[in-house]
């Protein structure tokens, strides 16, 4: 692929002016991902720069997420290169297709904001949150009272803008590019394109229902990895939740390795009626979120964290150098809904499962494999994504392409099932199995 980079690339007289060009082709879709760059001292000689020049424009890309070295194979662009964060990779959903693409939570399941707003009103007015003010008081206690009550050890807490903006800031503290960082495969798309942005190099792990298989956590670690992601519970896009006994067995992988930054998302929280088995506190840097978008309301953007104090301190220090801090209205509104018992999270969790639990269960009373123990999505894999995809759709149905989602795992659909009627499970498991099928020559779809 050298004669693209010959035409549009190898140019500039610095290493930024380099650098932005090769970015700039990645991000217009002129590189597409695999594509080989030229050795450091060919791509010198088309640019008419020194080879340290060269090497220095690559070291930034490097670092942005948009290139990686793979050996004997030479230097490529990412498959997943954090210039394009594969926004390419999506449906569009014609009008009357029923749309099961989006991963949002059911409207209908939110609890009404009303008194809670008010609330939070009446507390600014009384006592106004002014530069310098810290996390609100009532909301660290009801989360620390909350992750006390499931066996996560009593730490600092800190309140953030949802899960990833947690995971950012403390990824950004404790790697630098180019570090390993264990992740689930397949993943949360977010925490892909997160990883690519900030130049780690993901180390992924294959999961069953219960979790990271501990083969792969074990293999990952040996790898090198500095940072393990972990899912609790409604892991996106599987719905795998981790067993007790799989929490044994992965704390004592990790035991083994106590420098390793542990990340653990508990964004099931509130949504989910299986108990929390959590792996906090079993590394000497550590952290657990618990995201109130699923349960409470994706606008509502707040994650209580908490873990060591190094990593907490780190954390805060971060947040007060950017956002500064989150919304005092908004803390005061999540801590009047959980005080007041806003969400009946069995109730909840029970009108999830009945779609997602009765869909898995049609699927296989036609033969088809599928995954989904918690949260809101299931996991059907296929053998041709887009294939699959374009029958869907051309039998009213729009459902995500696994691609977005995957690292090494083979090729899958993504359905939001948060939405769905129950009357929808029989003609959606039919029109499925219809899309999913070979058809006459052995061919798929």
């Amino acid at each position: 692929m050298y004669f693209v980079l010959e035409k549009y690339l190898i140019a500039g007289g610095t290493a930024s002016e380099i650098a932005a060009g090769v970015e700039a082709a990645v991000s217009e879709g002129r590189l597409p991902p695999g594509t080989t760059l030229p050795p450091v001292r060919e791509a010198a000689a088309r640019a008419g720069v020194s080879p340290g020049t060269a090497a220095a424009a690559y070291r930034l890309l490097r670092e942005r997420g948009v290139i990686e070295t793979a050996g004997r194979r030479g230097t490529r662009i990412r498959p997943r290169p954090a210039s394009t964060f594969r926004e390419e990779i999506r449906v569009e959903v014609p009008p009357g297709v029923r749309d099961l693409t989006e991963g949002n939570p059911d409207p209908r399941l939110l609890p009404p904001l009303h008194d809670a707003l008010a609330a939070a009103a009446r507390a600014h007015e009384a006592r106004p949150a002014l530069y310098g003010t810290g996390d609100d008081a009532e909301l660290l206690a009801l989360a620390g009272r909350r992750l006390r009550a499931d066996g996560v050890p009593a730490a600092p807490l800190a309140i953030t803008s949802g899960t990833l903006d947690a995971v950012e800031r403390v990824l950004t503290a404790h790697l630098r590019p180019g570090d390993a960082i264990a992740v689930e495969d397949p993943g949360w798309t977010a925490l892909l394109d997160l990883v690519a942005a900030l130049g780690l190099r993901p180390v992924p792990m294959r999961l069953d229902t219960d979790g990271p298989l501990p083969e792969e956590l074990g293999r990952a670690l040996r790898a090198g990895a500095r940072a393990v992601v972990i899912t609790a519970r409604a892991q996106n896009p599987t719905g795998a939740a981790v067993s007790a006994a799989r929490a044994v067995e992965l704390r004592e992988l990790l035991a083994s390795c106590p420098e390793v930054l542990l990340v653990e998302d508990d964004h099931g929280s509130g949504f989910v009626d299986l108990p929390l088995h959590p792996l906090a506190g079993v590394t000497a840097r550590w952290i657990l979120i618990r995201s109130t978008a699923k349960s409470l309301g994706p606008d509502l953007r707040l994650a209580p964290v908490t873990g060591d104090p190094v990593t907490l301190d780190r954390l805060r220090g971060r947040q007060r150098l950017a956002a500064g801090w989150v919304s005092h209205l908004l803390q005061h509104a999540v801590a009047h809904l959980w005080r007041t018992g806003a969400v009946d999270t069995g109730v909840v969790a029970a009108s999830y499962a009945r779609r997602r639990d009765g869909l898995v269960a049609a699927l296989a009373a036609r033969g088809l494999p599928a995954f989904g123990r918690t949260g809101l999505n299931v996991w059907i894999p296929v053998a041709d994504e887009s294939t699959a995809i374009t029958r869907l759709l051309s039998r009213g149905w729009a459902c995500a392409p696994g691609a977005r989602n995957r690292i090494g795992t083979p090729p899958a659909l993504r359905l939001t099932v948060s939405s769905l009627d129950v009357a929808e499970i029989e003609p959606l498991a039919d029109d499925l199995a219809t899309a999913l099928s070979p058809v006459p020559g052995g061919r798929y779809g």
